[in-house]
């Protein structure tokens, strides 16, 4: 895994309709789609879930779901996120079968450790600055944090929380294979611009390792 990773935010999206937002970043370079959804009811997940995997089929951009792996199945989408506290790895992959994508939030340097033994397809080092989207966890990583899983993990990186045009440059450089953002994307004003600005800034750095 590698490039731009975008995870929806429906409050940072203002009056813009998240299906616009998804579309536009998409056509601004963005490479994974990931749904997340904390206060909207099972049904309208799963409804806007296939809406917007329908939308991004022609462009071959993986949609994963946060946390809910009955509305990944049931909107069929590619992949899973899943937290510490969310359903254990193994029956996550049970239930969605072996080429399914499932992503790992790693806090501590113990997740870390323990995401060795699993044949997850990314871990999400998060957050590597502080940032209001992810109020919620354990401290943050810092661009060391980030060396220091690279030097050890045998998964791909994707680093979120606090990133942005200003500093994602550094954090591909400590070590991160993919940019998530939040904010970044979705209270943009000219989403499509801002996600090629990002996607250059990722692949040029990347390229340049």
């Amino acid at each position: 895994m590698h490039g731009l990773y975008l995870v929806t935010d429906r409050g940072l999206c203002g009056k813009k309709p998240l299906e616009e937002v998804v579309i536009h970043a998409v056509k601004g370079g963005v490479a994974y789609v990931q749904l997340r959804e904390k206060e909207i009811s099972t049904r309208f997940f799963v409804e806007e879930a296939k809406r917007v995997r329908k939308l991004l089929e022609p462009y071959n951009v993986p949609l994963i779901i946060n946390d809910r792996v009955d509305v990944a199945l049931a909107c069929g989408a590619e992949g899973v996120h899943i937290g510490q506290d969310d359903m254990p790895y193994e029956i996550v992959r049970k239930l969605m079968g072996t080429k399914a994508i499932i992503g790992l939030s790693v806090e501590t340097w113990e997740d870390v450790v323990a995401s060795q033994e699993l044949d997850v397809s990314y871990i999400g080092i998060s957050p590597i600055f502080t940032t209001p989207t992810k109020a919620d966890t354990k401290g943050s990583w810092g661009l060391d944090g980030i060396a220091k899983i690279k030097t050890f993990s045998r998964h791909p990186l994707v680093a979120i929380g606090g990133l942005n045009e200003s500093n994602i440059k550094e954090v591909v450089k400590a070590g991160a294979d993919c940019i998530a953002v939040v904010s970044a994307i979705c209270a943009a004003d000219q989403t499509e611009a801002v996600a090629r600005r990002l996607n250059d800034i990722i692949n040029s750095t990347l390229e340049s390792k």
